[in-house]
């Protein structure tokens, strides 16, 4: 299974990527090697973020030139390193997520930008598809009155979003998965309980489920 989770912050993205995780364990005997999950400036390290506190601040501190180094640099290892031409893969943002933030927060790859993150988004996806067409991209949403009760909730550290850029931010996801050039894609809403929402997940993914996933699956339940 290779899956690319995206969506505004707060829909849920990383809480939906251990579900999948956890489900693939119990229905196919195995897991993802690793979940990259590392796309919100400053969360930007490790699987997901290990950063200090000071170390979100030297890169937010940092001028958009080498912000925008940075992520394309991961971007670019990502695709290159393994995660799309092995069995499985999981990625929580990638060029999407990095198209949407790095121009409205960031102040890099906005249009008329030298790399402009709808060209890059485009690059990354055709390596993609040069390793594989199975990857499935996954547009994960929620209501924008559950995104702003969790942020209230469970205030991430750092984080990108506010409160009354929601449904801009949200409009701009859909746009950029509609731009997506992966043809598999499903939407899943994630404003309700997060079982509600694997279900979801695994109900649309049926019928992209590999020769491998299916063959796992049979051969876990036996």
């Amino acid at each position: 299974m290779r899956v690319i989770l995206v969506g505004c912050e707060y829909v849920g993205t990383t809480t939906l990527a251990n579900a999948i995780d956890d489900w693939m364990d119990a229905n196919m005997g195995v897991r993802f090697s690793l979940i990259h999950d590392h796309w919100k400036i400053p969360h930007t390290s490790s699987h997901p973020d290990d950063s200090t506190p000071e170390e979100q601040a030297w890169l937010l501190a940092a001028t958009p030139k080498f912000k925008e180094m940075h992520q394309r640099h991961s971007l670019y290892y990502h695709v290159q390193a393994g995660t799309f031409s092995h069995d499985d893969g999981m990625v929580v943002g990638g060029a999407i997520e990095d198209g949407v933030y790095g121009p409205k927060y960031f102040d890099y790859g906005g249009p008329g930008h030298r790399l402009d993150r709808e060209t890059v988004q485009h690059q990354w996806e055709n390596t993609i598809l040069h390793f594989t067409d199975e990857t499935v991209l996954v547009h994960v949403t929620a209501d924008t009155e559950v995104i702003k009760q969790r942020m209230q909730d469970d205030p991430h550290e750092n984080m990108v979003i506010s409160e009354g850029d929601i449904d801009q931010v949200k409009s701009r996801f859909g746009e950029l998965v509609e731009w997506s050039v992966l043809d598999k894609k499903i939407e899943v809403d994630n404003s309700g309980s997060i079982e509600d929402t694997l279900a979801q997940f695994v109900n649309k993914m049926e019928p992209y489920l590999t020769d491998n996933d299916r063959n796992r699956m049979k051969a876990h339940s036996s």
